[in-house]
């Protein structure tokens, strides 16, 4: 099982942590001895897109680590005080200055390893203008035989990639769920 052990001190009172199962719990929880706050810890949410011009896909060279100069879907994490549809277009302008419409969710892929949960939307370019953020080398689109299959930054974004290819080969897109350990 996962046990990430990221909290340090209380959040509320400063004090340092420790690890016990709580009362009522079943979990190793993160609580303050001086004040007896429970921190809990869960996934962190990466929200994205698969934009779509005229049979092409958008992808975007990384200028960050992790994985500098490789591959990806636009995407990151999810802000407090948004949805995930709304961070998922954030992200796109981010990234990619591309101006998109959601067409729903795609990919639902849980991260367990790394306590990520990876949520992908279908999206279709409004038009062909990019204007790639700082945290993008390049923005291209590529056909599918364009692909840089080798250099895809995430198994998440080859997974949602070859998902997307195999349902628009077969003219219906449903969502997709899965678990990479």
């Amino acid at each position: 099982m996962f046990t990430p052990r990221r909290i340090k001190h209380c959040r509320l009172c400063g004090a340092a942590v420790t690890y016990r199962v709580p009362l009522d719990d079943t979990r190793e929880r993160a609580v303050c001895p001086a004040c007896s706050e429970i921190h809990y810890e869960n996934p962190i949410n990466v929200v994205g897109t698969v934009p779509v011009w005229s049979e092409r896909v958008l992808l975007c060279r990384r200028n960050i680590e992790p994985r500098f100069g490789l591959w990806t879907l636009p995407a990151g994490f999810l802000e407090l005080g948004e949805s995930a549809a709304d961070g998922a277009l954030r992200e796109t302008v981010e990234e990619a200055g591309a101006k998109i419409e959601l067409q729903g969710l795609f990919t639902v892929l849980d991260v367990v390893r790394a306590g990520q949960v990876h949520l992908f939307y279908r999206a279709r370019m409004l038009d062909a203008t990019l204007v790639p953020g700082p945290e993008t080398i390049e923005a291209r689109l590529f056909r599918e035989d364009e692909v840089p299959w080798d250099e895809i930054a995430f198994r998440t974004v080859k997974q949602t990639l070859e998902h997307f290819f195999a349902d628009r080969r077969a003219g219906v897109f449903v969502l997709h769920t899965a678990s990479i350990a």
